[in-house]
């Protein structure tokens, strides 16, 4: 069997940025555990599947799998995906997607030469909770501590400085379970500066989270006070990325550059 294979840098204008995503479209789902072994041998931080939806309900059926697990939401193999779809079609300005614990999602040309795109996902409000052991994990000094059920921890620290200082314990992370640390200032960079720990799903820290702008996107709308701001994740690739509030939406523009094109073979 031979699966078509694209990996794509998104949210980067060049390669070698951003974070790398393979984008597989299938026929027919395969099953779990063949998913599962793919995303292994990949070993990127997410590899995303499509399937025509049959239901009628959206273009395609996604899911996203890392080395480890099959992930609720991942922003940046979303917004790779619906690249590679936009990218093979002119024609085309948008592209939606059916998920099985995010919703229905979308990724649209955004307006103007060399804007890249502008992906929907739904706008995820943590809620203030003290997260003792997962702030004695990240090795930070929070001033504030928030909790979205999904699993993702946001803690703000003082500067985007602190968030660059952060140095997690790796066996502490991964021990607390599948969790998406978020730790995050106003930054000097841009609006809102983060990075993202994920130990437990074998990416110890994530180049660009799209997910995570879902929880940082109406946290920092309100402590900003306006609905729309930059934002850049401070990995070592690192990315840019524009968020907008809407509604119960969040919107994040960014870009997508494809690296490789090739062909996975299943025996």
């Amino acid at each position: 069997m031979r699966i078509s294979f694209t990996q794509v840098d998104a949210f980067a204008d060049a390669p070698f940025a951003g974070n790398p995503a393979a984008v597989m479209p299938l026929a027919q789902w395969l099953d779990d555990a063949m998913l599962q072994r793919i995303a292994q041998e990949n070993n990127l931080s997410e590899t995303a599947f499509l399937v025509a939806d049959a239901s009628g309900a959206a273009d395609y059926e996604l899911r996203w799998f890392t080395p480890a697990a099959e992930v609720a939401l991942c922003g940046h193999a979303t917004l790779a995906s619906g690249h590679v779809v936009l990218a093979s079609d002119s024609t085309r300005d948008r592209v939606t997607f059916r998920t099985r614990q995010a919703g229905l999602l979308s990724v649209a040309r955004a307006p103007g030469a060399g804007t890249g795109y502008e992906m929907a996902l739904p706008a995820w409000i943590a809620q203030p909770k003290a997260i003792p052991e997962i702030v004695a994990a990240l090795g930070v000094e929070p001033v504030e501590t928030l909790w979205h059920d999904k699993g993702y921890a946001l803690v703000v620290v003082r500067d985007e400085a602190a968030v660059r200082a952060a140095a997690p314990d790796p066996a502490k992370v991964r021990a607390l379970g599948p969790y998406v640390l978020i730790v995050a200032a106003r930054g000097d960079s841009a609006d809102v500066v983060s990075r993202v720990f994920t130990h437990y799903f074998d990416i110890p820290e994530d180049p660009v989270t799209g997910s995570a702008h879902a929880v940082l996107t109406p946290y920092y709308a309100g402590v900003l006070g306006r609905d729309s701001f930059s934002a850049f994740q401070a990995s070592a690739r690192g990315g840019r990325i524009g968020c907008r509030l809407a509604g119960d939406r969040v919107y994040l523009r960014g870009q997508c550059v494809t690296v490789i094109e090739g062909a996975f073979l299943l025996p």
